[in-house]
């Protein structure tokens, strides 16, 4: 039987075209909207998933997979629970960080920049728009919160299956999105002998600089 290579023997030599900066857009979330489209069309399970970072006041960071609902000339937006432990963070340090790790495609995009509630209205409209056992599960879930057991969540959901019965699911008052306002945006290719393209966009007051960054 052969043997499976120990943790530090695992590596993998990326081979696709390098990145050039003339290839790329002046606009990094034009850029960012070429590179997703290629992400779904190479067929990455949920191209839109990504890793969310949050700080609280005093540094302690927290991190965990969420799903992009929205790009627009605001930046990317998100959805979820405003008592969870991420709007908690948010709340009180409005920062965080992105990043699609777009493995298959030997590319990987971060994110960082300030984080602003969006408009209810725009919640509203996107909670509408959810099939109806994920409004449900809105309802639910304490995001965050300690529960005794699976069959808490499993009886609160068939109970609240049974009150909207009609389909028509009011969204929570305390659910709703967030929009991550980019300062910057790196683009990352998997390059030979790790040799990775690296291009960082940074936001000033006159538009946006494009840098280089070493591997």
């Amino acid at each position: 039987m052969e043997s499976q290579p120990e943790i530090h023997e695992l590596r993998r030599n990326y081979k696709r075209d390098p990145l050039a900066e003339t290839a790329l857009n002046s606009d990094p979330v034009a850029q960012f909207r070429v590179w997703f489209e290629e992400a779904r069309v190479a067929g990455i399970l949920e191209p839109n998933a990504m890793t969310l970072g949050t700080a609280d006041a005093n540094g302690c960071v927290s991190c965990r997979t969420v799903l992009l609902k929205g790009i627009d000339e605001r930046g990317f937006v998100f959805f979820t629970n405003y008592e969870s432990r991420k709007a908690r963070q948010i709340e009180q340090n409005p920062r965080a960080a992105l990043l699609f790790p777009w493995v298959e495609l030997e590319r990987q995009v971060e994110i960082a920049g300030r984080v602003e509630k969006i408009a209810e209205s725009e919640s509203l409209e996107y909670f509408l728009s959810r099939p109806f056992g994920s409004r449900i599960g809105a309802w639910v879930s304490e995001q965050s919160s300690v529960i005794a057991s699976r069959d808490v969540l499993e009886t609160r959901f068939q109970e609240l299956k049974n009150e909207f019965a009609d389909g028509n699911v009011p969204k929570p008052k305390g659910w709703g999105g967030y929009c991550v306002v980019p300062e910057t945006i790196e683009f990352w290719q998997g390059g030979a002998d790790r040799l990775h393209d690296r291009f960082l966009y940074s936001r000033s007051d006159t538009g946006w600089k494009i840098s280089r960054l070493a591997p």
